[in-house]
């Protein structure tokens, strides 16, 4: 949605606060105008389905001897499964980003990428063996049932988030390569679930900033006398530059890691 046009359905009082230029009107600060293949790119999160992709890079070198086709073949299927279909999944489920992508292309969008990332995970079963057969059954549900907010929402949590998109992408990655659990992987797992925690005490806040708080009032004092304004784009400054940062990051060591064991 651009600035100047805000969508259907928002409260007049954000309408409003919108049209003052009372903070960022942009449901998230990657998201593009409205419409178009504008509307995809913002459904797609780039920063952030490029951070999680970066579990599986990470996860795939820690491996004994990785593998590069092994590598593509997960990276591809966890980008029709988190980039597309949980995002269109999460869009469909109260247009949190405003897209004007009709909730039927959404619905056909999930279904055929989630079947993709499925017969990816059925074509690794020839190459990796039945040890990957569980994740391909799990990857599926924790889409589906985060994303959704199946079972009154048990997993859509900040413990749901973590454990599906941060631990998951390693484990999945290193057991298509290594065709069993390791310590490394599992501390690299811990590693990925304690990051995306973090991600969401900044995320949620940001997210919440943009889409539901229509005005903030408020000063900091400081111990000199000084004084400082507080309003909506002051708040999200830090939260969103430690974001960007660490989507960034978290891309550069698994790029570094793939080149060392791959290059």
């Amino acid at each position: 949605m651009s600035e100047a046009e805000p969508a259907a359905g928002v409260p007049e009082a954000r309408r409003a606060a919108m049209s003052q230029g009372a903070g960022p009107s942009r449901p998230a600060f990657y998201a593009a105008r409205s419409g178009g293949w504008r509307d995809w790119w913002t459904m797609l999160h780039p920063p952030y389905t490029a951070w999680h992709l970066s579990y599986v890079v990470i996860g795939a070198t820690l491996a004994p001897h990785p593998d590069a086709v092994r590598l593509v073949g997960t990276l591809l299927a966890f980008f029709l499964g988190v980039g597309i279909a949980a995002h269109a999944l999460d869009e469909l489920h109260g247009r949190p980003l405003r897209t004007s992508i009709p909730s039927p292309v959404l619905v056909t969008a999930s279904v055929l990428s989630l079947g993709g990332a499925v017969a990816l995970g059925a074509l690794g079963v020839v190459r990796v063996g039945a040890s990957i057969v569980p994740f391909i059954v799990l990857g599926p549900l924790l889409v589906v049932a985060y994303n959704a907010e199946l079972f009154g929402g048990v997993v859509h949590t900040d413990v749901g988030f973590a454990l599906s998109w941060g631990a998951f992408p390693v484990l999945v990655a290193y057991v298509a390569q290594a065709q069993a659990v390791s310590a490394a992987a599992v501390l690299a797992a811990v590693f990925a679930f304690a990051l995306s925690l973090a991600q969401r005490a900044l995320s949620t806040p940001a997210r919440r900033l943009r889409r539901a708080v229509t005005s903030v009032h408020g000063t900091l004092v400081m111990d000199d006398g000084t004084e400082t304004g507080l309003d909506r784009r002051v708040l999200l400054l830090p939260l969103e530059r430690a974001l960007r940062t660490l989507s960034w990051a978290v891309v550069a060591i698994a790029a570094a890691m793939a080149i060392a064991r791959l290059g």
